[in-house]
C-alpha cells in the first residue's frame, strides 16, 4: 500500500502527469485533425482510403510474422484513413532513424574487436555439426563470437547474485560499467551506490546507464546529475519526453555489469528491492542471473560501450578497455560461451533465433522459465513440433502476475500447448521473472529476453548461450527445484479459469504484437 501511495503521489504531483497529459493532448489533436480531413478535404480523405488499400497489399508481402500483419490489417480495414496514417507513423519510425544511424556507426567502429580465436574454432570443429553451424551464424550474421576460455556462475535467486555482485564491485581496480532497465533507490541500489562512490574516490572509472522509463515513477528526472556530483558518469537511455515518438517504444531492457573487463553479470535481476525479495509485490520473486569470467567478458564490454556512445559525440577509445587484461588464474576448457545482444535497429532476430535453435535441435528435452508467453505462430510451431516428435517440452510461467492483461494473453495459449503435449506449469509461490532455457544437458541460455514480442522485436536485450559447459547442469538443477514449487496446468484447470480472463486475453492477443 505504501508503495502504491508513493507511486500515485509521483504521478499526480510529478513530471509524470505532465508527460501523460501532453502525450494525450497530442493524440487527441492528431486524431481530431485526421477526422477533419473528411469535412474540409474530401479529396485527400478519398486518397487516404486508396493508400490504405495499397498499405494492406504492402503489409501482406512484408517479411514479418503473420500476427504483425493481422494486427495492422484489421484496423486498416475498419478505419482506412486513421489506420493508414498511424501505420506510416509507427512502422516508418522516423523518430528512430537517428537511433539506428548512431548505433550503426558505433557498431562499425567496433567491428573487428570481437572475433573467435583460431584455437576456439578448432575446438568447435571437434564438436557437433549443430554447434559448428550455430557458432558460425552467431559470429558472421549476429556478430557475436564463441569463447572457449571462460567460466560462469549461475544464481538461482536474485539474492545470490546481489551478494556476489557487491563482492566483485569491491575488487574493481580500473572500471565499472552498469547498464540496467530498472534502478530504484532502496536496500539493493543504495548498497551498490555506496561501493561506487568509494571506488570513484580510489580512481576507478564508474559509468551508470539506465533506461529512461525509470524517470516516470522510480527516479527523479535529473538523477544522473546527482550521480555525476559523486564523480560517476551517468545517463538515461532514451529519456521519456512529452512528445509522441515511436522511438520511445525501444527500451533498453538489458542488465549488464562489467568490472575491469574480467567479470560480467547479466540475467533478469534489476537493481530494485523486489528482485532480492526485500519488498513483496507479487509473492516470492523468482529470478536468475549469471556471472561470466574470462575472455567472454570482452563481448559485454563492447556491447556496453556501443550503447553508451549512442548519445555521445566523438569516438571512444574501445581498445583501452580491452587490452592488458590479466586473469589471476587460467581457465580450463569448460565448454563454450557466446554472449549476445539484440537490438530493434537491425533485421536479424538474434534472441529469437537462439531460442528456436535450442528447440529445433533438442532430442531429449527443452526446459523453459519465462515470465511472459506471447509468441508468433512460427515460434509456437517450433515448440509443438518438438513435442510431437518425442521431445519433452516443459515451461514454467508465473501463477501471480505482474501485468494482468499480459498474463491473460499467455493463458490463451494453454489449450494449444497442452494439445501438442507440452507441459505447462505455474510457479505458485509468486512471480517468476527468470529467462532461462536448457536443453539435453548440453546447452543453456540465460539473459534478459522474455518470450514475447517486446523482447524479440522492440527492446534492446542481451543474454549468454552455453554449450557443453558445467553451468548447463546448474540451470537444469534449478529448473527441477523450481518445478517442485509449481502446479501443473491441465485442460480442466484451463476450463475453470474465469470467463472474463479468457475474453480479455483473446481480444488482447489480437493486438499483442503492437503492445
Amino acid at each position: 500500500m505504501k508503495r502504491f501511495i508513493n507511486c500515485l503521489y509521483k504521478i499526480v504531483f510529478g513530471r509524470t502527469l505532465i508527460i501523460i497529459v501532453m502525450v494525450l493532448l497530442q493524440m487527441f489533436v492528431l486524431i481530431g485533425s485526421f477526422l477533419e480531413l473528411r469535412s474540409f478535404f474530401p479529396f485527400i480523405w478519398e486518397s487516404m482510403n486508396v493508400l490504405g488499400a495499397f498499405l494492406i497489399i504492402f503489409i501482406v508481402n512484408r517479411d514479418e510474422p503473420a500476427e504483425f500483419k493481422m494486427s495492422w490489417i484489421i484496423p486498416l480495414c475498419l478505419f482506412p484513413v486513421l489506420g493508414a496514417l498511424i501505420y506510416i507513423f509507427v512502422v516508418g519510425n522516423f523518430s528512430g532513424i537517428g537511433l539506428k544511424t548512431k548505433l550503426g556507426r558505433r557498431m562499425k567502429e567496433t567491428k573487428g574487436l570481437l572475433y573467435t580465436t583460431k584455437e576456439t574454432k578448432e575446438a568447435i570443429k571437434e564438436r557437433s555439426a549443430q554447434l559448428k553451424g550455430f557458432a558460425h551464424y552467431m559470429e558472421h550474421t549476429a556478430g557475436f563470437p564463441a569463447y572457449h576460455e571462460s567460466g560462469a556462475v549461475y544464481y538461482p535467486v536474485g539474492e545470490d547474485k546481489f551478494a556476489d555482485l557487491l563482492a566483485e564491485l569491491q575488487k574493481a581496480e580500473k572500471f565499472i560499467f552498469l547498464e540496467y532497465f530498472i534502478v530504484e533507490r532502496g536496500i539493493m541500489w543504495n548498497a551498490v551506490l555506496d561501493i561506487l562512490k568509494e571506488k570513484v574516490k580510489e580512481g576507478v572509472e564508474v559509468r551508470v546507464m539506465y533506461d529512461g522509463m525509470c524517470s516516470i515513477l522510480l527516479l527523479p528526472y535529473r538523477y544522473p546529475e546527482e550521480l555525476r556530483r559523486h564523480g560517476i558518469k551517468a545517463k538515461m537511455f532514451a529519456p521519456i519526453v512529452p512528445f509522441l515518438s515511436t522511438s520511445q517504444n525501444n527500451r533498453d531492457h538489458r542488465k549488464i555489469v562489467v568490472i575491469d573487463g574480467k567479470v560480467a553479470f547479466t540475467g533478469g535481476v534489476n537493481l530494485a528491492d523486489e528482485y532480492i525479495n526485500q519488498v513483496e509485490r507479487f509473492g516470492h520473486w523468482k529470478d536468475v542471473a549469471v556471472k561470466i569470467t574470462g575472455d567472454a567478458v570482452r563481448s559485454f564490454t563492447v556491447m556496453y560501450l556501443q550503447m553508451w556512445n549512442v548519445s555521445e559525440k566523438g569516438s571512444e577509445d574501445y581498445e583501452s578497455y580491452l587490452k592488458d587484461i590479466v586473469f589471476e588464474k587460467p581457465f580450463y576448457h569448460d565448454g563454450f560461451v557466446i554472449p549476445y545482444g539484440e537490438t530493434p535497429t537491425r533485421s536479424t532476430e538474434v534472441a529469437k533465433t537462439v531460442y528456436e535453435s535450442m528447440i529445433e535441435s533438442a532430442i531429449k528435452y527443452v526446459h523453459i522459465m519465462t515470465p511472459y508467453f506471447i509468441v508468433d505462430r512460427e515460434f509456437l510451431d517450433s515448440m509443438r513440433y518438438a513435442a510431437r516428435r518425442g521431445v519433452e517440452v516443459s515451461m514454467i510461467l508465473p501463477h501471480i502476475p505482474d501485468k494482468k492483461v499480459v498474463y491473460y494473453i499467455a493463458r490463451t495459449f494453454y489449450p494449444e500447448l497442452l494439445e501438442a503435449g507440452i507441459n505447462v506449469y505455474e510457479y505458485t509461490p509468486g512471480f517468476i521473472h527468470a529467462k532461462a532455457f536448457v536443453s539435453d544437458d548440453i546447452s543453456a541460455a540465460v539473459g534478459t529476453i522474455n518470450l514475447d514480442y517486446r523482447s524479440f522485436y522492440h527492446h534492446f536485450e542481451c543474454g549468454v548461450y552455453f554449450y557443453d559447459h558445467s553451468v548447463v547442469a546448474k540451470v537444469e538443477e534449478d529448473f527441477q527445484n523450481t518445478l517442485c514449487k509449481c502446479q501443473k496446468v491441465t485442460a480442466d484447470y484451463y476450463k475453470k479459469l474465469p470467463l472474463y480472463q479468457k475474453i480479455v486475453g483473446r481480444v488482447s492477443r489480437l493486438l499483442a504484437p503492437l503492445l
